[in-house]
C-alpha cells in the first residue's frame, strides 16, 4: 500500500486530493505547508510519494523539494501550481522533481502519475 503526502496551503485542494486519493486506494495524509510536511516525514518515513504546492507559507514546494535531497530522502515529489515560471521549473527539475503539474489539471491526469510512482496501474475517473 503506497502512501502519499499532500501538502497544499488550501483546505480545500488538500480535501479534493485526499478524497481521490483515498478512493483509489492510497494511505493519506494531509498538512498546510513545507514545514509541517517536514514533521510528518520525520515522524513516519513511510511515505513514497509527496504532492506538494509550489507556493505555501513558512515553506514553499521547492524549499520543502530541497529539504528532501539534502536529506537523501527516496520520496517522489509532484510539484503542483496555478504558475511555474521557467526558473522554478528549472530549479524542479535540477533538485528532481518527477513531475510538475500546472493548475487546474485533470485528477486522471494526477492519478496517473502516482499509479506510475507506486507501481500500478490507476483507476480511471473522469473529471
Amino acid at each position: 500500500m503506497s502512501k502519499v503526502l499532500v501538502v497544499d496551503d488550501d483546505q480545500e485542494s488538500r480535501n479534493l486530493l485526499c478524497e481521490v486519493l483515498e478512493a483509489n486506494g492510497y494511505v493519506v495524509a494531509a498538512v498546510e505547508d513545507g514545514a509541517a510536511a517536514r514533521e510528518t516525514l520525520t515522524r513516519d518515513g513511510d511515505y513514497r510519494i509527496v504532492i506538494a504546492d509550489l507556493r505555501m507559507p513558512r515553506e514553499s514546494g521547492l524549499e520543502l523539494l530541497r529539504h528532501l535531497r539534502q536529506q537523501r530522502s527516496k520520496c517522489d515529489m509532484i510539484l503542483m501550481s496555478s504558475f511555474i515560471s521557467g526558473p522554478e521549473r528549472e530549479l524542479a527539475q535540477e533538485l528532481g522533481a518527477h513531475t510538475l503539474l500546472e493548475k487546474p489539471f485533470r485528477l486522471s491526469d494526477l492519478l496517473q502519475v502516482v499509479g506510475k510512482l507506486a507501481g500500478r496501474n490507476p483507476i480511471e475517473i473522469s473529471s
